[in-house]
């Protein structure tokens, strides 16, 4: 956020479009992803996936700009929705559904790892590239030759770009299995998404995984300015560095939940973690600097939970339609780019730490979740 601010010259609310862009396109894609799996299968729309935001990260690797940013994001989001419809229902079939939960908060690890990697790496190439001492490292040398001198963040795009291409391969030569469905597991028509949209519970639900995701991007997204603006950290080092342990201690977390669920009722879980972030959030934004520096990723420690059981205790809440189900859960992550871009416009307005409190909201509603959801399948426990 501190890098783009300043290299395109952006307000709080400018640079929170960004993520807007990315996030809103899975309210866009998620249903019609649905549908798409449904005619075609799992493994053409992954492989498809891939190309879109190969082909967003390309074009904002060559074309550096604000508006080719939203452009950007927007491609690379409507990938990663294609592939998270896909995903998720298949884990939870194949898994079992008494078992989805922890599956789900391990599937939360994996994410959690690269998410801690990926802020190392931007730090290691922005403090590299351009900067001579890269005759014998290969990747900084070809991207030294192509990154402008004043946006190395740039090079993270080029990266993107490459990864999103070899995962196109290599899931093209897979072998990945063909799953029947039920009838209760299949997308459904636009029409069925319309009538199940009518049920109270699954609009309470779709609310939690646009609060969650909202809380999560709302967080991760502003660590770096928060602590460059109040406590004068440099975003390219100590900013990266923090935000990649709230991914960190969210994988941490992970692994303590995936603990806990074997022991407790899921709900209990989710109430405990959920009180713990709003503890660890209220730290962050009025401690001094120091206590920011781990408080904010206690916050991703807490939160590592929240999404796995909010969408298990979800389709565990529902008997039928739970293919359906799914798409318009996931079309609920359009959140991140809700909260994020209201916490820039407050920022803008009453100061980013104030900007900051309306993320208490999300809070005290997944906090609720825990009070009110009534799972027809509760998960196994010892």
């Amino acid at each position: 956020m501190p890098d783009i601010i300043e290299d395109f010259e952006l307000s709080l609310t400018l640079v929170a479009i960004l993520p807007f862009a990315f996030f809103i396109a899975y309210g866009v894609m998620s249903v019609p992803s649905g549908l798409l799996i449904e005619k075609y299968g799992e493994k053409p729309i992954m492989i498809s996936a891939f190309i879109v935001a190969s082909f967003g990260s390309i074009i904002l690797a060559l074309f550096p700009s604000y508006i080719t940013a939203i452009i950007s994001l927007f491609f690379i989001g409507s990938g990663m929705a294609m592939l998270q419809v896909a995903i998720n229902p298949l884990l939870r079939e194949t898994g079992g559904e008494e078992h989805f939960a922890i599956n789900a908060t391990v599937a939360q690890l994996i994410f959690g790892v690269a998410s801690f990697l990926s802020p190392l790496v931007y730090s290691y190439l922005v403090q590299h590239i351009h900067k001579g001492s890269y005759d014998s490292n290969i990747l900084i040398a070809m991207l030294s030759s192509i990154v402008p001198e004043n946006l190395t963040w740039i090079s993270l795009y080029w990266l993107f770009s490459v990864i999103s291409l070899l995962m196109v391969v290599i899931i093209y030569f897979s072998k990945v299995p063909a799953v029947e469905l039920a009838t209760d597991e299949q997308g459904g028509s636009f029409g069925n998404h319309i009538k199940l949209f009518k049920e109270p519970i699954v609009i309470l639900f779709f609310f939690g995984i646009f609060t969650y995701v909202g809380l999560e991007q709302g967080v991760a997204n502003w660590i770096s300015e928060f602590l460059h603006k109040y406590h004068d950290y440099d975003p390219q080092i100590t900013g990266a560095k923090t935000v990649s342990w709230f991914w960190g201690l969210m994988t941490i977390g992970g692994i303590l939940g995936v603990i806990l669920l074997k022991f407790l009722d899921s709900k209990v879980v989710l109430i405990i973690f959920t009180l713990g972030a709003m503890v660890s959030l209220g730290m962050a934004l009025y401690l001094p600097g120091s206590v920011s520096l781990i408080a904010f990723p206690l916050v991703g420690f807490f939160s590592a939970v929240m999404y796995p059981i909010i969408f298990s205790l979800a389709l565990n809440s529902l008997s039928k339609h739970h293919g359906t189900f799914s798409g318009i859960l996931v079309t609920g992550i359009f959140g991140g780019a809700v909260v994020p871009l209201i916490v820039g416009v407050l920022g803008d307005i009453f100061g980013l730490r104030n900007g900051m409190h309306f993320l208490f909201i999300p809070l005290l509603y997944i906090l609720s979740i825990g009070f009110w959801a009534k799972p027809l399948i509760s998960n196994k426990t010892y």
